[in-house]
């Protein structure tokens, strides 16, 4: 039996664990920063979840005005944790420049990815399920209103139609465009 064998459960392992609380943290990070409801039960478990590492993080590091500073770093540092585990256990050698660059793009596409799926999820559900409320579409509502309202102040009014998330998602798809293949190019330069 090859390396493989017990490394891809690991990997799969340690991605599946690292992934779901890095988006965690994500989540309680942007819905902080666009003034979410955070009586909503979605983002009470969010709170719950990644309250005991923020609390220690944020008796010494302080927030920089409506960045929380702690929720940043926390982020970078479990993303870092994560890349460097996954690349000694497949036995890829590293630069330290080679995983924070690594990081950061892989935190910038996750950013993006986020208010892409979002849009998207609002999008169907005002589809499906119109003027209805949940937990769920209010957070929704909470963390893509602010970017589709930019939108709407740049596009002309078309009469009742709204095409801000489509404007939206090519703005993100545009941006992970630009971003992420410079940083995967600079990756591959330093490590």
């Amino acid at each position: 039996m090859g390396s493989n064998y017990y490394s891809d459960p690991i990997i799969f392992l340690l991605d599946t664990v690292f992934s779901f609380y890095i988006l965690a943290v994500l989540l309680r990070f942007l819905l902080q920063w666009v003034g979410g409801d955070f009586y909503n039960p979605i983002s009470q478990f969010l709170v719950k979840i990644t309250h005991p590492p923020l609390r220690f993080l944020r008796r010494h590091i302080p927030a920089i005005g409506r960045v929380d500073t702690s929720s940043v770093i926390l982020l970078f540092s479990l993303q870092m944790l994560s890349d460097g585990l996954t690349l000694l256990v497949t036995g890829v050698s590293f630069s330290f420049a080679a995983l924070v660059l690594l990081s950061f793009s892989q935190l910038m596409s996750l950013f993006i990815n986020v208010f892409v799926f979002a849009i998207f999820a609002r999008a169907i559900l005002s589809w499906l399920t119109p003027g209805t409320f949940s937990a769920g579409t209010n957070l929704l509502y909470s963390l893509t209103e602010p970017l589709l309202a930019t939108c709407r102040r740049i596009m002309p009014d078309l009469g009742g139609i709204d095409l801000a998330p489509l404007v939206a998602l090519m703005g993100l798809q545009l941006a992970k465009m630009l971003v992420i293949p410079p940083l995967q190019q600079l990756i591959s330069l330093v490590s």
